[in-house]
């Protein structure tokens, strides 16, 4: 294949990865929150017991300045609680108050709703592609990217 063809995919590749977050952006901003504050809500709600600034910060890549900031608003308005961890006082358990709970549930199940949607009119085929195009994409790249950092390294 042409180089300009590989070229005009990945910049339709740059247009789509934009569009989508865009849509997110603008679908938490509907609902009264950033993002990064959405995608908090998220990992608290999925989270369980094991959540912690920490491990909210790694899995969504949200700088842990930020998600302290998130966690601390939603501390004060009485929607979380951190608690410290037994195992280590200086981490904290982070998890929803009642309050919290229907807060975040009202939000993320028309979140889902909207996903649910999109995904039964995509097709579970088309999704099942996307989401193997897009896991090659993400270990070829990682793959790559150790390879140039060997490479300069030596």
């Amino acid at each position: 294949m042409e180089y300009s063809l590989f070229m005009e995919q990945l910049n339709r590749y740059y247009d789509v990865w934009q569009k989508c977050n865009s849509v997110y952006e603008d679908w938490a901003k509907e609902h009264g929150l950033s993002m990064n504050g959405l995608l908090v809500l998220i990992a608290l709600q999925e989270g369980g017991e094991a959540c912690t600034q920490g491990r909210i910060s790694q899995r969504w890549g949200i700088p842990k300045q930020t998600t302290n900031m998130i966690l601390k608003d939603l501390e004060h308005r009485g929607l979380a609680k951190l608690l410290p961890m037994k195992e280590d006082k200086r981490n904290k358990q982070i998890c929803f108050t009642a309050e919290g709970r229907d807060y975040a549930d009202g939000i993320i199940s028309k979140l889902r709703r909207v996903e649910l949607s999109v995904l039964e009119k995509m097709g579970i085929e088309r999704i099942k592609q996307l989401n193997d195009g897009m896991a090659i994409f993400a270990e070829l790249f990682d793959k790559e990217k150790k390879e140039e950092d060997h490479e300069a390294n030596v």
